[in-house]
């Protein structure tokens, strides 16, 4: 079990996907993401196997929740900024999560 301070040390925000790009060079299928989090955090990238159930065209404009507070991660020639969160489905593959109405950018999971 962790304690509720140790749920408060990660900081899960809500963003707003502002352009999204095919990630050819990843080991399996990706999408590159950028995320605008509103002022106090502003657009931070990010990459995510999710092409199974969503097209470019369709990640515009779509919010997400991710983590904003873990350290920056290489992958391939990508710098991964935030950990876009997401559960799997019956065959494993990606659903990503999001509020299930408009909220302000940058809001705060808690």
């Amino acid at each position: 079990m962790i304690s509720y301070a140790d749920f408060e040390k990660v900081d899960i925000r809500v963003g707003r996907i502002t352009r999204a790009e095919t990630f050819p060079q990843a080991r399996k299928p990706a999408f590159r993401l950028w995320i605008d989090f509103g002022p106090e955090i502003g657009e931070k990238r990010s990459s995510a196997q999710i092409t199974k159930h969503y097209t470019i065209e369709a990640l515009i404009g779509r919010q997400v929740l991710a983590v904003v507070n873990f350290p920056p991660r290489q992958i391939g020639p990508v710098m991964s900024e935030v950990l876009v969160l997401g559960v799997p489905d019956e065959d494993g593959e990606v659903v990503l999560i999001a509020p299930s109405q408009q909220v302000p950018l940058g809001g705060r999971m808690f």
